[in-house]
Parts: C-alpha cells; sequence; structure tokens
C-alpha cells in the first residue's frame, strides 16, 4: 500500500524554472536519489535538466526523495519510521507528484500527467530510480534517463574497484596493489605478531585505531577518491589524482625522520617485498605522509583520537535515530534492499586487491547490524525484479561512463549482454567518463575548447536530440 508519509499529506520538496517553457512542452523532473534537492540546482541551472528544457521548451524540475534533504515524514529515523523508506514507495511518490502538482505561476494550465509528457532524469541511484519510474508508471512517466544507473542489485559489490584498476593510472594502481598487499601480508599472515602490526599502525600514525579491519579501512580513502572525479573544475575532487602523486613519486615529498626509513624498510621486508624495498619504501613514507596530512592531522586538530574519528565498530554511535542524523536513511535502503558492500576479500585469489582483503562483507555490514538490526543480506531481488542489467523500456535512455566505478552495475556491466543504441533507447557509453558525467553543464561564458569535453558534450546534444524525437512523436500521438 502507498504511504505517502505517516500524516497522510504529500509534501516533497521540489524547485522548478520555467524559464523556457512553450504550451504543450514537457516538464523534465531531475530526480535527486539519495541527495539534498539544493544539491542539485546547479544542473536546474545549467546541467541537463535546463539544456533539456531548453531543447524542447519545457519546464525543468528538482524534486526531492523522501528521508532526505528536508523530505522527512517522520518525527525521527528510528527503524521503525524508516520503514516507509523503500524504493518503491519513493516511486509512487514521483508519480503523485506527476499527476497532482500546479506550479506556481502557472496555476491556469494543468500541467500534470499524463495530459503534460513527464521526463524524467537520475544519475546513480537516482539513475535506476527513473529506470524504474518508467517501467512501472508507463502512463504518467512518458520517458526517462538513467545515468549511471545501478538497475543491478548486488550484495557484496567488490566489483566496484575494477573500473579503477582498468583505467586508472598504471604506475598508481601497481602501487596501491602492492601497498595494500604488504598491509594485508601483515596484518592477515599466518606468523606475523602483534607487535609488528603495532609498529605498522603506529608508523602511519594511526596506533589509536583498535581494529585492524578499521586502520586498513582508513588507509583505501586515497584510492576511494576515483569516483569524485569530475571534467569540471568547479566539480572536480582532486584527492584522488593527490593520492596517487604522493605514492608514486619517485623521491620523499616530505622531511623523514631516519627512524621511520629504518621502520619502513623492517615494514616491506615483513610485508614480502624486500627485493623491492627501494621503490616500495619510497611510496610508503610518502603514503604515510599523505595519509598524516589528509587524515590524521585533521583528526586530531578536532580533538578526537584517529579510533573515534575512523572506527566503524561504533554501536553507540549507531544507535542514535534523532531526526538529525540524516546519514541514516541511504544506509537503510543499502541495507535493506540494495546491497553495494564494498570487499576486498572477494577480489579472485589470482589478482592482488585496491583495498584490503580485511574488508569483509561481516567488516561492512556493521552498520545493518547496529543502526537497524538488520541480520541478513539485503533483500536485492525486490530490486532485481525490475529487470537488473536487462531492464528495458521504449523512450528509456542508459547513459553510462567507461571508468565509473558503478559500472558493474549498470546495463553497461562486462556481464550484461551487448545493445545497439536507437533514439527510441539510447544505450550510450561515454568514453573516459566516471559517474553520471553528463548531468551537469557550464554557462556559455564558461566553455572552453576543451570543456566540456567532447565525449561529455556529444552526449548531452545525443540526449537533447533524442528527447526532442520523443517530444515530436508525442506530438503526432496528440494530433
Amino acid at each position: 500500500m502507498y504511504e505517502p508519509h505517516s500524516s497522510g499529506k504529500f509534501d516533497l520538496r521540489y524547485f522548478f524554472d520555467a524559464t523556457y517553457y512553450k504550451a504543450g512542452g514537457p516538464v523534465i523532473v531531475l530526480e535527486s536519489g539519495e541527495d539534498d534537492a539544493i544539491d542539485r540546482l546547479p544542473y536546474l541551472q545549467k546541467g541537463i535538466a535546463h539544456q533539456l528544457a531548453e531543447a524542447t521548451g519545457g519546464i525543468a524540475v528538482v524534486l526531492e526523495h523522501r528521508y532526505y534533504g528536508t523530505s522527512f515524514p517522520t518525527p525521527d529515523l528510528s527503524t521503525e519510521n524508516l520503514r516507509f523508506l523503500t524504493t518503491q514507495q519513493a516511486l509512487a511518490d514521483t508519480a503523485f507528484f506527476a499527476r497532482n502538482v500546479v506550479f506556481e505561476g502557472l496555476e491556469d494550465q494543468d500541467l500534470t500527467a499524463p495530459h503534460t509528457p513527464y521526463i524524467a532524469y537520475g544519475g546513480s541511484y537516482a539513475g535506476a530510480f527513473v529506470a524504474f519510474l518508467r517501467k512501472t508508471y508507463p502512463d504518467t512517466y512518458y520517458g526517462a534517463i538513467s545515468s549511471s544507473g545501478v538497475t543491478k542489485a548486488i550484495y557484496d559489490f567488490w566489483e566496484y574497484y575494477e573500473p579503477v584498476r582498468e583505467y586508472g593510472p598504471p604506475d598508481c594502481i601497481l602501487a596501491t596493489q602492492r601497498l595494500t598487499n604488504i598491509v594485508d601480508n601483515i596484518l592477515l599472515g599466518k606468523n606475523i605478531t602483534k607487535g609488528l602490526v603495532k609498529e605498522l599502525k603506529t608508523a602511519f600514525g594511526l596506533q589509536d585505531i583498535q581494529y585492524n579491519d578499521d586502520f586498513a579501512n582508513t588507509l583505501s580513502t586515497g584510492i576511494g577518491g576515483w569516483q569524485g572525479r569530475n571534467w569540471d573544475p568547479a566539480v572536480n575532487d582532486p584527492s584522488f589524482s593527490q593520492y596517487c602523486a604522493n605514492i608514486t613519486a619517485n623521491s620523499t615529498l616530505y622531511p623523514t625522520p631516519a627512524n621511520l626509513t629504518r621502520t619502513v624498510k623492517q615494514l616491506v621486508a615483513a610485508g614480502g617485498y624486500a627485493s623491492q624495498s627501494a621503490t616500495l619504501t619510497t611510496q610508503m613514507l610518502n603514503f604515510i605522509s599523505y595519509v598524516n596530512i589528509t587524515l590524521v592531522q585533521p583528526c586530531i586538530a578536532g580533538g578526537q583520537t584517529t579510533n573515534e574519528c575512523y572506527t566503524t565498530h561504533n554501536a553507540s554511535f549507531y544507535a542514535l535515530d534523532d531526526i538529525t542524523q540524516t546519514w541514516r536513511s541511504w544506509p537503510y535502503q543499502y541495507c535493506s534492499q540494495w546491497g553495494f558492500l564494498q570487499t576486498g576479500s572477494d577480489v579472485p585469489k589470482d589478482q592482488l586487491p585496491l583495498i584490503s582483503r580485511t574488508i569483509t562483507l561481516e567488516y561492512e555490514s556493521i552498520i545493518c547490524r547496529d543502526a537497524f538490526n538488520i541480520t541478513t543480506p539485503s533483500d536485492t531481488a525486490i530490486i532485481n525484479a525490475y529487470g537488473g542489467y536487462d531492464i528495458s523500456y521504449d523512450r528509456l535512455a542508459f547513459i553510462d561512463g567507461e571508468d565509473d566505478p558503478w559500472r558493474g552495475a549498470t546495463p553497461h556491466a562486462p556481464e550484461a549482454k551487448p545493445r545497439t543504441s536507437t533514439t527510441d533507447q539510447p544505450f550510450i557509453l561515454i568514453e573516459g567518463a566516471v559517474h553520471h558525467w553528463d548531468e551537469n553543464g557550464l554557462f556559455p561564458n564558461e566553455t572552453t575548447a576543451s570543456l566540456p569535453p567532447a565525449p561529455v558534450a556529444q552526449t548531452q546534444m545525443d540526449e537533447a536530440a533524442f528527447v526532442r524525437a520523443w517530444m515530436a512523436e508525442w506530438n503526432a500521438g496528440k494530433r
């Protein structure tokens, strides 16, 4: 049964721009997914929603998902009250919106579905969401564009790091694999002493961290920055490039105490790389300095121990469920339905992982048990019933990034069946792109010869073209 929320009211937040609206134009709904609607406002101003509205004479809208931003329908975020947070309920919200909305200043016009064509766009979770929306409510949403849409729910998603391994800078990837292997050989080795483990943690300035899996997980922060890369300098997260520049340098980048150099040489040897000691000692020293600057010092400056900053074993924190604990929304969704636990333990044994093998399903699901008392794997079958890799529908487009770490959960996954792109069912893989790179854009005075990159610019032009074709089909049907 559909529950708008506990009080029976529908009040999900939205923003809209009717600058380009012409009678008969579509409503372009940008689904905010697991973000605050405010975070999506730039896309309304100059991103894909703006571009599609301009191309079609439509209205661009950003719609907020229940239990995110300001759209909290319950007085607290206890597990009991989070029962209304399901993808199915949110899909019904979005259909309800299209059927009932009245836009301020346009009250004299009926802009509800199905009298007006609604086209949904979403990226990441929201990308899968709008694909499901088109398939579930085809009479309400005339079309949908799924960008980096994770339509295949996967509980143990160790493949998250596969595009990083395949497309990342080779020297950085190799260094990360070897440094991670050294750490694992010390943490997981049968003949390794507790003293050596303590020496390893101390070398990184993380001796306060109690659990080995917490320690190893903290070290994965740098490689985890891959997803934040973007073609737009204003949106780009430079942390991955900074991480790689540090661990691949040919000489130490920071002052290094002599005793630390000796310690690191011993750790490299104990980790099984004595024959490559010179190179890996330099790389680990720079890695240690990088961790100190980016993780240790900010934590201490904030008045906490590194264990307080970076532990996942924190049942007392997870027990908090007042309305300010907005972090609870997405973990509840992935613990209950979506999965996507990113492990290092299940990387094939003949392959060096990019994150530690101590990062297991047991570790990644701590939050599920301690925050929500969910002790069984996510019920991914609920999500995959929409079609998984094979989901398709007329006027449903899939736009994905070649280098996206989430590609393995999209219809462009290596395991998925190949498709032919058509105007009715576009299927586009953006060369060199990471996570929904077609979503953001630039004002005309911000563009350059290289920005947006040619593959992104071409994709955005293709999107405008096929949406115009969809609108031509709509108008022909009306006639």
